[in-house]
């Protein structure tokens, strides 16, 4: 039977067999794309927690790095308790592995910090022994995350990264530069809440606090509210760990 090609049915019989079949390319694609992107999300992830400790690496030669400095991979609850670890190459399959727990997926859940797991990574680098810690939160326009860096007394920060997805360029978005990021360095966890703070931009600073970004008070606080919100959960950790020698 010939079809009329000028029919309505055509068109549409036509149109349907595209969707479907261009619906069923991208899928293939995707799903052969996926290994690819988990393997360029984990080489981020990597470079970001050695970053937090001022190692430098870069994308197909992090993970040996990674595993030279990060001794441990440590997943806690709530309450501070260690719930699993694990040392070594990373296993992206394995979902008992902490460094798989994705933070800013659990945060996006709202779901009660009682219902989650935490990842600690536990570094030595040049005999010094540092704890890198994930932190996720809201800037103005979207989420912001990073990873902080304590040294062995668990307290005083070593160094921290911090990144966003759709933060103002030249205000918001300047919570990735250096200038934003190197004063965290020395600064201290308060035992006590608030645990840090990013103060407006100009006001005065304590050994708890660092100053924020003229023009990005909203993303600065947004920092500053991520790192005393994650530390809380932390310090539980911290205080009942052994100290460990510098």
């Amino acid at each position: 039977m010939a079809f009329n090609k000028n029919s309505n049915g055509y068109t549409f019989l036509f149109a349907i067999l595209m969707v479907v079949l261009v619906g069923a390319i991208l899928a293939f694609t995707s799903l052969s794309l996926k290994p690819l992107q988990k393997a360029n999300a984990a080489e981020k992830k990597m470079m970001n927690i050695l970053g937090a400790i001022g190692v430098p690496s870069e994308r197909g030669a992090v993970e040996a790095k990674f595993i030279d400095f990060v001794k441990e991979r440590v997943s806690i609850d709530s309450e501070g308790r260690k719930v699993s670890s694990m040392s070594g190459a990373v296993n992206a399959a394995d979902a008992a592995d902490p460094f798989n727990i994705d933070v800013q997926k659990d945060f996006r859940s709202k779901a009660p910090a009682s219902e989650l797991n935490f990842p600690l990574f536990s570094c030595k680098k040049e005999g010094q022994d540092l704890f890198v810690v994930p932190v996720v939160g809201k800037g103005l326009w979207g989420p912001i995350w990073g990873y902080v860096a304590l040294e062995s007394d668990m307290e005083t920060i070593y160094g921290a990264v911090f990144n966003h997805k759709t933060e103002t360029p030249g205000l918001g978005a300047e919570i990735k530069e250096g200038f934003f990021q190197a004063p965290f360095k020395g600064k201290k966890i308060s035992k006590v809440a608030p645990h840090f703070a990013v103060v407006k931009g100009g006001a005065p600073t304590t050994e708890y606090s660092v100053d924020g970004i003229t023009g990005g008070t909203i993303t600065s606080k947004g920092v500053g509210e991520m790192v005393d919100r994650t530390m809380a959960i932390y310090l539980k950790y911290f205080q009942s760990a052994p100290k460990a020698q510098k």
